[in-house]
């Protein structure tokens, strides 16, 4: 992990200098739209980037040693997320909302798995829901976490009439402190503009992006349905905690098929979500070649910024 961490920065750094561009931060969200960088100067953006890509591989391994959500002692789902980072240079080069995005989610993880059959967690699903409403103001790709939370703490077994007002609560609060406060009014809504991946099948250039986005959502999928097999046999509160992980898989991969020209946006967390498969893929069973899928991991991720670096 420490060394996948190192490699991370390396190539961050390498990136900057090749003349690596990242890609066009146009976010726009409810009532709000984020043009450029919020952060200036050529490589600031990039370390605040690459310190937010390590604090959320950081938070998923302290939620692990919480939560035991990967029940074997591993710290390959952080390696695993930081490789899949690293095939993808242009992510790299400046801080963007995916890695907000991704950042956020993890941290909203947090109070989710804390809810675990208490039925006083009105709180926590208030704060959860009212951080996704918030973000989706400069970000429709935030929505993607609304159904996916909903699910979790459906399976968590605590949504009652109380838990369904609170997160009701919770997503109309922030549009109600910045409509009440004048920050926004209600001619300001910016309606989403969406560009199906369908749309690209008329294209005959196929961008690494697309490969790298195919050969990650392909992954998450295949390792989650082969996992689940075995996780179902876990104990209730280890089974219900992994289903929010493949609900969140499947979340970020309707949303990449729906708003495809953010794909750069939601392939972090699509990220994390399929290092969590793989960490389970590696450690459920005991086949004595197991390592070989992680080398090949290892050499296909650099494959991607080697090749993405002399396209740049």
């Amino acid at each position: 992990m420490i060394l996948c961490a190192l490699a991370l920065m390396v190539a961050t750094a390498v990136a900057l200098t090749m003349g690596v561009q990242p890609h066009a931060d146009e976010s726009t969200g409810v009532f709000f739209s984020i043009r450029g960088t919020a952060i200036g100067g050529p490589a600031l953006p990039a370390a605040v980037n690459v310190l937010c890509i390590l604090a959320t591989g950081g938070i998923m391994l302290a939620l692990n040693k919480v939560f035991s959500y990967v029940r074997a002692v591993t710290h390959l789902f952080v390696s695993a997320f930081f490789l899949l980072q690293l095939a993808h240079p242009a992510g790299l080069v400046s801080f963007h909302i995916g890695t907000l995005l991704s950042l956020l989610t993890v941290l909203l993880v947090l109070p989710l798995f804390a809810s675990y059959q208490d039925r006083h967690s009105q709180r926590n699903i208030f704060l959860v829901f009212a951080v996704a409403a918030a973000g989706s103001m400069f970000h429709y790709g935030f929505l993607a976490l609304i159904p996916a939370f909903l699910l979790g703490f459906l399976n968590m077994g605590v949504l009652n009439l109380k838990g369904v007002l609170a997160m009701f609560f919770g997503l109309i609060t922030p549009f109600w402190i910045v409509l009440g406060m004048g920050i926004a009014k209600p001619a300001d809504f910016n309606m989403p503009q969406f560009t199906g991946i369908w749309e690209m099948a008329g294209q005959t250039a196929v961008s690494p992006l697309l490969v790298l986005v195919a050969v990650v959502t392909v992954m998450g999928l295949v390792l989650a349905v082969i996992n689940l097999m075995t996780i179902m046999n876990y104990r209730m509160q280890t089974r219900v905690y992994n289903a929010f992980f493949v609900f969140m898989l499947v979340m970020a991969v309707i949303a990449l098929c729906i708003d495809y020209s953010n794909a750069a946006v939601y392939l972090p967390l699509l990220s994390i979500m399929t290092a969590v498969q793989i960490a389970h893929a590696h450690t459920l069973r005991n086949t004595p070649l197991r390592y070989v899928f992680i080398f090949v991991l290892m050499m296909g991720c650099i494959a991607f910024y080697s090749i993405q670096l002399l396209l740049s």
